[in-house]
């Protein structure tokens, strides 16, 4: 498992443990049940487990389940599915927050009892309006006033569904002139009539995530309360409750900075929009940053978790580069992916002087350590080459083919472009070629007018294969600002080639293969054909030049 560096929570826990503040630490993993997680999860799980584990603590996976409008078993299955396959395992049992709902509903009572909380009857839109702005202050409800008894009992028939979806909620009595607008009077229950996927139809109110959150915390023992800086202000909030409740031992909460990453979106309910607009695919989408969507690109838990470790955590909300996360799975790769030759947008050239049926020739399956076994790749007097490699006419700092130039094949000869055949419509049908046998009269001859170097499989040893290129979602760098964020839709996000692969991929079974000069690839799970092969391209190569 990765070890996390050290950071700002862990010398704050490190000072406590050195002034026996805590003889064992607990933090927690609360995801909500509403969709899957995503890489911004991956970092909050990856700093909760790891800090626990490096005191020598507990970290709790618990479902903060309070909204059955919202979430269902399905997000919580793969919540957990997630979590194991990043490589962590939660402490005992899975703790759920409707598993509080009785002790919740006490501490409720206790604050109704303490003149601290009130029935409204105002409706969403009014309760909006009554608490103002940043420019001006909140007003009292009218039912602010309400008798101790009075909000007990109507309380209880909320409890027992006297009251329709809206009609009334629990507020907590503190302060409408707050600058905090997150103090002014917020909501503690709300009506819901709804089946609730642990609890059924027990309750028809359910709890706000501030108050339920603090108190689960408290339950379980939670020394470190840690969340993103989104929740700052809920601190104040957070605090409140455990004072106002009387509680001993208070959970302490600190924010670090939330995970924003460039061309993409994290948040799930934008996410869902996508999904309900029907511009992606679902919650494992390739394009997007779930844990699912990046495990059907092809990506790893160690390359997640080393970017989690590698951007470190901060109080600094910041943009992070998608090339850091782009990296970390590149370095992986690159030293375990096999190397093989795919063509994604084939042309055919013949080579009219090439007299054989076939040839074999022995190329590195790692051209980085040449001590690993060879590969044989046949040779044959058609082959196919990909049509960005060539060009009619030569153009400036081009490195592909072109008519009366010559380039190399990887690997193996020397070729020049002699003659283009064409359908009526001036579509390509094949290339005329001829090829120098490399016998050392022709390379001196021949080598000091080389193009380039380009990639190439032979027509009677290739696989038909589908090859799905994805690209950033969004075409501008932070989506999340804007409001109208599908209108940056990347047209070209998803581009989907059919070309060929080298047969000797049915020997050489592994979970990702570097494509020379096309980038790492990894088997699409979704399509099984055994004539044709499926790929997801995991990343693109650093470099679009291949070195001799």
């Amino acid at each position: 498992m990765i070890k996390i560096n050290k950071n700002f929570i862990y010398n704050i826990i490190n000072k406590d443990l050195k002034k026996c503040k805590h003889k064992k630490i607990y933090t927690r993993f609360p995801p909500e049940p509403n969709g899957y997680l995503h890489i911004g999860h991956a970092k909050s799980i990856f700093l909760n487990f790891s800090i626990a584990k490096l005191f020598n603590g507990i970290c709790n996976l618990r479902l903060d389940d309070t909204d059955p409008l919202k979430e269902n078993k399905k997000y919580v299955n793969f919540i957990k599915y997630d979590i194991k396959w990043l490589g962590y395992k939660w402490h005992n049992n899975i703790f759920y927050t409707s598993q509080y709902f009785s002790l919740l509903y006490k501490f409720s009572i206790k604050l109704i009892k303490n003149g601290l909380a009130y029935i409204d009857e105002l409706n969403k839109k009014q309760i909006r309006k009554y608490k103002g702005n940043f420019n001006n202050i909140g007003k009292n409800s009218p039912y602010r006033n309400r008798s101790i008894k009075e909000n007990l009992i109507i309380f209880k028939k909320m409890k027992n569904g006297f009251f329709n979806d809206g009609k009334a909620s629990l507020r907590t009595k503190i302060n409408m002139s707050s600058n905090n607008i997150l103090m002014r009077d917020p909501i503690l229950y709300r009506i819901r009539f709804k089946k609730h996927y642990k609890t059924n139809y027990t309750w028809c109110i359910y709890p706000m995530y501030d108050f339920a959150h603090c108190l689960s915390d408290y339950f379980e023992k939670i020394t470190y309360s840690l969340c993103t800086l989104e929740f700052q202000d809920n601190k104040y909030l957070y605090k409140w409750f455990l004072y106002n409740l009387k509680i001993n031992k208070k959970p302490k909460q600190y924010e670090f900075s939330r995970l924003n990453i460039e061309y993409n979106i994290i948040s799930k309910r934008k996410i869902l929009i996508l999904i309900k607009k029907k511009i992606i695919l679902g919650w494992d989408d390739p394009r997007i940053l779930t844990l699912s969507g990046l495990r059907n690109r092809g990506y790893t838990p160690k390359s997640i978790l080393n970017f989690c470790n590698y951007i470190g955590v901060t109080r600094k909300n910041n943009l992070i580069k998608i090339n850091f996360l782009e990296n970390c799975i590149r370095k992986e790769l690159n030293l375990k992916s096999p190397r093989l030759m795919a063509v994604l947008d084939p042309i055919k050239i013949i080579i009219k002087n090439f007299k054989k049926k076939k040839e074999e020739i022995l190329i590195p399956n790692y051209p980085k350590n040449k001590k690993i076994n060879k590969r044989k790749y046949i040779f044959s007097k058609e082959l196919y080459i990909d049509r960005k490699d060539f060009k009619e006419k030569k153009t400036k700092n081009y490195k592909g083919l072109t008519i009366g130039n010559k380039v190399k094949l990887r690997y193996s000869y020397i070729i020049k472009a002699k003659k283009i055949k064409k359908d009526k419509n001036g579509n390509i049908i094949y290339i005329l070629c001829k090829y120098y046998n490399n016998k050392k009269e022709d390379k001196l001859k021949i080598k000091k007018n080389i193009n380039g170097i380009i990639h190439w499989i032979s027509t009677l040893y290739s696989i038909p294969s589908i090859f799905f290129l994805y690209n950033n979602l969004f075409n501008i760098t932070n989506p999340e600002i804007k409001k109208n964020f599908i209108k940056y839709i990347n047209k070209n996000s998803i581009i989907i080639n059919k070309g060929f692969v080298e047969k000797n991929i049915k020997k050489i079974i592994y979970s990702s293969y570097q494509f020379e000069r096309n980038g790492y690839f990894c088997l699409n799970k979704k399509f099984k054909n055994n004539k044709i092969f499926y790929f997801n391209r995991i990343v693109k190569l650093k470099s679009k030049i291949l070195k001799k």
